[in-house]
């Protein structure tokens, strides 16, 4: 089954933009439909517009709607996946979360139960951060579906720190507490795109007691994406993984609007190679974080976001073709 087959699709996508403008139209994201306007979802994008656990420039609460602002630039077919994905499956905006801003324990708790929920529905879900706290009831809610899964992690800094100003709920400390609950799989998790200076030398060996495998900006530079891509599946193998991916993972160049940033970061153009490079992978789940968009420059961060969103999506599609 091609894409070109899927031309009467009965699965509702976004408006025709020769038919209504794409700076016009509900700001969903991709100017998608409603979850409450389609009879079921196959894969939706949930919004968490919560950042009480930054630890440097706040404003990621602001992320899921910058970046459904910007993905109004979103076509509707991907000819490097060779793929329609709003035509083969039913994708829609599912909206955002409700998280309490003044406690994090109970905004983790509201973020698991809304996921859980969706996973039981057989929704795979793209969460649009929100800081990378959001990562852990994330985490939870897929395990509970999968058992402990494999963890692709794109960032800057490692996230596995054990407490800050003695809090263990961070957007720093999220796959230490997963690793402590059980929810990863220990033989299959890497960190992509590391560059940040650490707090102490001992970080980088307690990050490898965790299990964690470490590919950092230099790593790309000298091996090059395909040989990247290449040892990350071979790690991962046919493990259900987990994808998470930190704005901040991209240089400041491409993506300023973030509330760590760290020079010397991947380009978008890396990034996209990377997520097109791994579409075989048994992918359950997604998320994109710490868009600060206070801090961006001309939709710059937006932009990269949802592309890199739609890439995933396009994923699914793949896989929704071809009977995955």
């Amino acid at each position: 089954m091609s894409s070109d087959s899927t031309a009467d699709s009965l699965f509702v996508g976004p408006p025709d933009s020769e038919a209504m403008p794409r700076f016009a139209g509900l700001t969903t994201f991709a100017r998608l439909p409603r979850a409450e306007d389609v009879s079921h979802v196959d894969v939706g994008v949930l919004g968490v517009p919560f950042d009480a656990g930054v630890t440097y420039r706040p404003g990621a609460r602001f992320g899921p709607s910058a970046v459904r602002e910007a993905s109004r630039l979103l076509q509707g077919y991907n000819q490097f996946q060779d793929v329609s994905p709003f035509r083969v499956q039913q994708v829609a905006d599912l909206g955002d979360v409700n998280a309490n801003p003044f406690h994090i324990e109970d905004a983790l708790r509201s973020i698991e139960r809304r996921a859980t929920e969706l996973a039981n529905d057989g929704t795979r879900l793209v969460t649009i951060g929100g800081d990378h706290t959001i990562a852990l009831p994330l985490l939870r809610a897929v395990a509970k579906k999968h058992g402990p899964v494999a963890l692709l992690h794109f960032d800057a800094h490692l996230d596995t720190w054990d407490t800050y100003f003695s809090q263990p709920y961070t957007h720093g400390t999220p796959f230490r507490r997963a690793h402590e609950e059980g929810l990863l799989s220990r033989e299959h998790l890497s960190h992509v795109g590391i560059r940040a200076n650490l707090h102490q030398k001992a970080d980088m060996a307690n990050d490898a007691e965790l299990g964690f495998g470490v590919i950092s900006t230099m790593d790309v530079a000298d091996r090059g994406v395909a040989d990247v891509v290449g040892g990350l599946k071979k790690r991962i193998g046919d493990v259900p993984v987990y994808i998470s991916i930190d704005i901040d993972v991209l240089d400041p160049s491409h993506a300023p609007g973030t509330g760590t940033p760290e020079a010397g970061g991947l380009t978008s153009r890396e990034m996209i190679q990377m997520l097109r490079g791994l579409s075989d992978l048994n992918i359950v789940g997604a998320d994109l974080v710490e868009v600060s968009p206070s801090y961006d420059w001309a939709q710059l961060t937006g932009l990269a976001a949802s592309t890199l969103i739609y890439e995933l999506i396009s994923i699914f599609g793949g896989k929704a073709v071809s009977g995955q």
